[in-house]
């Protein structure tokens, strides 16, 4: 049995099989809620997966991608950082890339589907407007989850939850936010996403020449290569896969990938953002604009 604010939940979570997907705004505990299904899963003697949608603040997996982990005993727990399949959004929020969100999602969710009794989907804190509840509903309609479990402080996800209820079968439940839960400011949000950027960016780094023609979307026609300085980018296998990131560097008309993941590269998938390798600072960037100057 489980004490604590949610250890009735996590009693009845553990039991279950299929996929239960965690929603809620920030600072709601989702992730840590994750953690503590995923314990509660081995410790009854049952195989989980960790599907971390939170492209963010992200435990699995560096930020801008969703990362899949298989966490059949306490080792796995420990460790739960060290993907086992990572799938390339370019973006750490889902404004913009909504079809990239939900289909890195989906894909995970249905890699981990039929090989464990319980996936746990953490998914991003939007959760309001337009934005927030489209993504929600199509990550319902792709993953399939049997049980939601949304997270709140007052009543700030009932549009949401009453949505879902609405138009789909899954069972949906609330619960209240843990009181020990404190917001983190944006200083430390920053902090945590800088350390997972220089972590996917540990030495030694390696600098990989690369031909224009390697890019997904494809790069337009006599396209000044220099506005692709500084832009991330999600480093393929050829079979879906994403190996790890990279930052491209542009240096007298030679275009190169600054990786640590480079070997298995077959194309590059162009992010939305820009990442400074000094600071782990990242800058939004529009690829219409950097691309065709729209």
């Amino acid at each position: 049995m489980h004490d604590g604010h949610h250890g009735a939940l996590l009693d009845d979570l553990a039991r279950r099989r299929g996929v239960v997907m965690l929603v809620g705004g920030p600072d709601t505990g989702k992730s840590t809620l994750a953690r503590d299904l995923l314990a509660a899963v081995v410790a009854a003697g049952k195989t989980a997966a960790y599907v971390d949608a939170d492209i963010d603040q992200t435990i699995v997996g560096p930020p801008t991608c969703t990362g899949l982990k298989f966490v059949r005993d306490e080792s796995d727990l420990s460790s739960l950082s060290q993907p086992d399949q990572l799938h390339f959004v370019g973006a750490i929020s889902p404004d913009g890339v909504v079809l990239q969100q939900v289909v890195a999602t989906a894909a995970l969710v249905d890699a981990a589907r039929d090989r464990v009794d319980l996936v746990v989907v953490d998914t991003t804190s939007a959760i309001a407007g337009v934005a927030g509840q489209t993504l929600k509903y199509h990550k319902m309609e792709l993953c399939r989850p049997d049980i939601v479990i949304g997270l709140e402080r007052g009543a700030e996800l009932e549009p949401v939850v009453g949505m879902l209820r609405r138009f789909f079968s899954a069972q949906v439940d609330t619960a209240s936010v843990d009181p020990d839960v404190r917001p983190a400011n944006p200083e430390t949000r920053r902090a945590h996403r800088a350390k997972a950027f220089a972590a996917a960016f540990a030495e030694p780094l390696q600098r990989w020449r690369v031909r224009s023609t390697v890019f997904a979307p494809t790069l337009p026609e006599g396209l000044d290569l220099g506005r692709l300085d500084g832009v991330l980018v999600g480093l393929q296998d050829g079979s879906g896969a994403c190996l790890g990131l990279g930052v491209l560097e542009h240096d007298e008309g030679v275009l190169r990938v600054v990786t640590n993941q480079g070997d298995g590269m077959r194309g590059l998938r162009l992010g939305s953002m820009r990442l400074d390798l000094a600071t782990f600072d990242v800058h939004r960037v529009r690829l219409g604009e950097v691309m065709f100057g729209l």
